[in-house]
């Protein structure tokens, strides 16, 4: 048996949700390893919806659950979404949701200077204000306040110190007083005792389960496209997306990631500003985004959508070397006459099969499309190839030859059971 890692393979809002909550009942373990609460994933239990933006989807199924040491943690979000959960009748408690001891912790200065330089700025990245950026920014400065650290409050000013002398600078460019020292000092004095009995060595809990054979699944957050080293930058999240991120951010090592799944949309969508060659923003577009329901889950912003673009899921599948993709919301295409895939772009002169790096060139990339004919029969809910038109099935097909991927998972709604198996992701 294989662990499992699940990765977007476009900008985010792919529908990971879902699919780790599919996979969960069928693992031991589940573990997310970046990101903060900016991501957003979606469960739809019977007549009941889960919105989670930090906790493992694994949760839901009371799969034992860890926050591992790459993911930057919000003490009194954590604390407020496990409360949210625990009001819809879930399970939770430090027997089944582990944190890592060492997670870098996004404090409330972190939010306000998210939101000063988005307001400041006529560069906008679109960020979720969150304070994930400057969270992450403060952990490679080597002045993160970490969970381990809410165990020694009596001896955590010269830290604070290290934080304010920073901070207060930055915040005097923004016309802003300095840290209230104490006040940060009782706020977290206040949420340790809540923190602390879920701190853990993650690293050491998965070592064990690994020697025990146990099945791991890795859970990701955003999509590889918003990869800070990889994405389109500097319109990208402030973390590594990419498959091999499971290994740093969760303390095993790189053998464990197993097969990697990568969640497609069967069209394009992307949150926040950025370039996005095939983007429609037309009566077609704002089909696409009705009938997908595409609002984000944690900010309930509308999506931009577009036409499906094989070029930058074939560059997200080698860079994260994607073992097989799980294709999603199939049925929101339904009665399309004509479908569009993108095969390449042309700048100027210049035909590419790849998307450049620089954000000029990204912005004046035209999309090059190949046209399939769409289907009038109804995907949705569809659980066996039998049951899909024979357009759907090419069009899926089309997707596999263009991307060098095949595909192991087809959803056909929001709904747990409403999934077509073509590979098994934990028999590799």
């Amino acid at each position: 048996m294989a662990n499992v890692t699940v990765i977007g393979a476009q900008w985010g809002d792919e529908g990971k949700g879902k699919i780790v909550d599919w996979l969960a009942s069928r693992a031991d373990v589940v573990v997310r390893f970046q990101g903060g609460h900016n991501a957003g994933h979606t469960l739809v239990v019977g007549n009941e919806t889960y919105k989670l933006s930090l906790l493992p989807s694994g949760i839901v199924r009371g799969t034992l659950s860890m926050i591992g040491n790459g993911v930057v943690l919000d003490p009194w979000h954590f604390r407020d979404e496990v409360a949210k959960l625990r009001g819809q009748g879930v399970d939770i408690g430090p027997d089944n949701l582990h944190l890592a001891e060492t997670c870098p912790l996004i404090l409330p200065f972190h939010r306000d200077l998210d939101g000063l330089r988005e307001d400041a700025s006529e560069f906008k990245i679109g960020t979720t204000r969150r304070g994930i950026g400057p969270a992450y920014e403060d952990k490679v400065g080597r002045r993160a306040i970490r969970v381990c650290d809410l165990a020694h409050m009596d001896d955590i000013g010269p830290q604070i110190d290290r934080l304010c002398a920073h901070h207060d600078a930055l915040r005097a460019g923004f016309g802003l007083g300095g840290i209230d020292r104490q006040r940060l000092i009782d706020d977290l004095s206040e949420i340790a005792g809540f923190i602390l009995p879920f701190a853990k060595p993650v690293w050491r809990e998965l070592n064990e389960a690994k020697q025990r054979g146990d099945r791991i699944l890795f859970e990701g957050a955003q999509g590889m496209l918003l990869d800070v080293d990889h994405g389109t930058y500097p319109f990208v999240t402030s973390s590594n997306t990419i498959a091999g991120t499971a290994s740093g951010g969760s303390g095993l090592g790189p053998s464990s990631v197993g097969f990697v799944l990568g969640i497609v949309k069967a069209y394009t969508t992307r949150v926040g500003a950025g370039p996005f060659p095939t983007e429609l923003e037309d009566a077609t577009g704002q089909r696409l985004g009705e009938r997908g329901h595409e609002f984000g889950t944690v900010t309930g912003r509308k999506r931009r959508c577009g036409w499906f673009d094989a070029v930058l899921v074939r560059q997200s599948a080698a860079v994260s070397g994607i073992t097989g993709i799980a294709l999603t919301k199939l049925d929101v295409l339904d009665g399309f006459e004509t479908l569009k895939i993108c095969i390449g772009y042309t700048i100027g002169d210049k035909t590419y099969d790849y998307l450049p790096p620089h954000a000029a060139d990204q912005a004046l990339a035209k999309p090059v499309y190949e046209e399939l004919e769409g289907w009038n029969e109804t995907t949705a809910g569809a659980r066996s190839w039998a049951e899909l038109p024979a357009q759907a099935i090419k069009y899926v097909r089309r997707i596999e030859e263009l991307i060098q991927c095949p595909v192991a998972l087809v959803s056909t709604s929001p709904e747990r059971e409403d999934t077509i198996l073509v590979r098994d992701p934990f028999v590799d």
